[in-house]
């Protein structure tokens, strides 16, 4: 398979059903009624590609009759009433004919009032039918635990938030996961929780509904990246079933062709088609924009932050295996950016070729205190990241100035380094002692007056893709890490994204290092230019 999409919705193909399960979830949903609906009686609708996904998860079973799907991802855009179609399935396991007695229903979501969209969705349908109204207990009081209790096996249903710790114990028969990419650090936890409890009672179902998110690292890119491998067939497992309304690699997403393909409502009249031509016309000449309607729209799953630094397309595209053996010969210039306060810190070299193109390579440290602790509320893989060799672990409660120090000594062993640029508020005393050994240190502040044009020059190299580097993903977790502020100069300023657990210690250093190795170059003195044989004088 080379597309993640589900064309099995809509190709007309036979859903096993063996024992009758997919058939009677159906004709429960279409027995309930919904507040939003138009249809007579505000009868639920169910439109056709609901229906096959309704029939794929509760039809096929094994030969002992289990279901065989346990886990869903559907990865699906804005307005597609995907909440709606979760309120009702939860319903079908608290009331209707998958319900199992005493089961518990959860809705997990990034925080409670997000809880409470899915919960009141299904409350809402519950209060329209007058028979499952005599059938449970709603608490729904304002700033209170919000709980739909069955009168008939004592099953309840439960909108909680990402606070893994209060869930342990619990044993869910079936789960909501709303918007996995919303879901704060300690989502793992909640996560963890939900699925240990659901593996005390046989048949459980887990649903992810989500739009699609950024970055690479987490809970929510690894589902996603999960539910991918599943898709594409490079995993097997029945019991995961991934629907993936993303827009393809190659596809333009100006193209209104895509926005259908990728919004099965769209053709109901679910989105407004008229506001997404603007949207897309007004994305056209801004990047966070752009970035904004293929993330909610398209479901492309990005990997920065809503105030990009850069073209993440033109980025990703450059990446090389090349031997540094072969850049010992050309020009290296370093960035430095040292943080003294238990903080990473990183080293990137820039080295610049004859036709203009810039190579990068980072260095990365971290203290090993609490390392773990970090790992769990960063939620990066930093002991895969040691193990790999892309980071290295200083012992200690913070990153020495003598470990970064011996990196730029061996680094200058083996490439042409020009500059080494630093800040000296936090690296002076290091930078004195190299200057001593011969290291070429050069001061860099990181005021907007010098890193405004800095950050402004590796912004031009990456779009014009002349950066070239070989997919370091620490890197790239910095870079995707950084929101790009623009003042009203023109000035860009790097900040972090989310300033408790983003860093951008390497788009800095990669700053100091591509904009020193540019401006070296451009600046070089004539009588340099091999390309200049000699001077006439007229």
């Amino acid at each position: 398979m080379t597309s993640t999409f589900p064309d099995w919705i809509y190709d007309g193909s036979p859903i096993p059903d063996p024992l009758g399960h997919g058939d009677r979830a159906v004709r429960f949903l279409r027995a309930l009624r919904h507040p939003a609906s138009t249809e007579p009686g505000r009868k639920f609708q169910l439109h056709p590609w609901q229906e096959r996904i309704i029939r794929s998860i509760y039809g096929p079973r094994d030969a002992d009759g289990n279901r065989i799907v346990r886990d869903v991802f559907l990865l699906i855009g804005r307005g597609n009433r995907k909440t709606s179609l979760a309120a009702a399935m939860a319903l079908l396991h608290l009331l209707g004919p998958e319900r199992v007695p005493n089961g518990q229903i959860i809705f997990g979501a990034a925080d409670r009032e997000q809880a409470g969209i899915g919960f009141r969705e299904a409350a809402d349908i519950v209060r329209l039918g007058p028979s499952l109204t005599r059938a449970t207990r709603v608490y729904d009081a304002f700033n209170s635990a919000k709980m739909i209790r069955s009168h008939l096996d004592g099953s309840t249903l439960k909108a909680v938030a990402s606070d893994g710790r209060a869930q342990h114990g619990t044993t869910p028969t079936f789960v909501l996961v709303d918007e996995i990419h919303a879901w704060r650090a300690n989502g793992r936890e909640l996560w963890q929780a939900l699925q240990t409890g659901m593996a005390k009672r046989p048949g459980g179902l887990t649903v992810t509904a989500t739009t699609a998110g950024r970055g690479r690292e987490g809970l929510a890119a690894e589902r996603y990246a999960y539910a991918r491998k599943v898709a594409l067939g490079e995993i097997v497992d029945p019991s995961f079933l991934p629907i993936l309304f993303e827009m393809g690699e190659d596809e333009d997403w100006t193209d209104e062709a895509v926005w259908n393909r990728c919004n099965p409502g769209l053709s109901l009249g679910f989105q407004d088609i008229g506001k997404l031509r603007i949207d897309a016309k007004r994305a056209e000449n801004d990047l966070s924009a752009m970035y904004d309607f293929q993330q909610f729209h398209l479901c492309k799953w990005l990997g920065n932050s809503t105030a990009p630094l850069f073209n993440f397309d033109s980025y990703d595209t450059r990446v090389f295996e090349d031997d540094e053996a072969d850049l010992e010969d050309l020009p290296c210039y370093l960035g430095i950016d040292y943080a003294q306060s238990g903080d990473l810190a990183a080293i990137v070299a820039a080295w610049r070729h004859d036709d203009g193109q810039v190579t990068i390579k980072p260095w990365f440290f971290v203290p090993s205190e609490g390392l773990d602790e970090r790992a769990r509320l960063e939620d990066l893989p930093y002991r895969e990241w040691i193990e790999r060799g892309l980071v290295t672990e200083i012992d200690g409660p913070v990153v020495t100035q003598e470990a970064v120090a011996e990196q730029i000594r061996e680094i200058c062993a083996r490439h042409q380094v020009q500059e080494a640029a630093y800040d000296p508020w936090q690296f002076r005393r290091m930078a004195t002692e190299l200057l001593a050994d011969g290291v070429p240190m050069i001061e860099m502040r990181q005021g907007p007056a010098t890193m405004g044009p800095a950050n402004g020059e590796l912004i031009r190299a990456v779009n014009g893709r002349l950066i070239r580097h070989d997919g370091n993903p620490v890197l790239r977790n910095h870079f995707a890490g950084v929101a790009a502020k623009v003042n009203d100069t023109g000035m860009i300023w790097m900040s972090k994204a989310d300033p408790k657990r983003g860093h951008i210690d390497g788009a800095v250093a990669a700053s100091m290092a591509v904009s020193r190795a540019l401006a070296a170059h451009d600046n070089r003195s004539r009588y340099d230019d091999p390309s200049v044989g000699g001077l006439l004088i007229l």
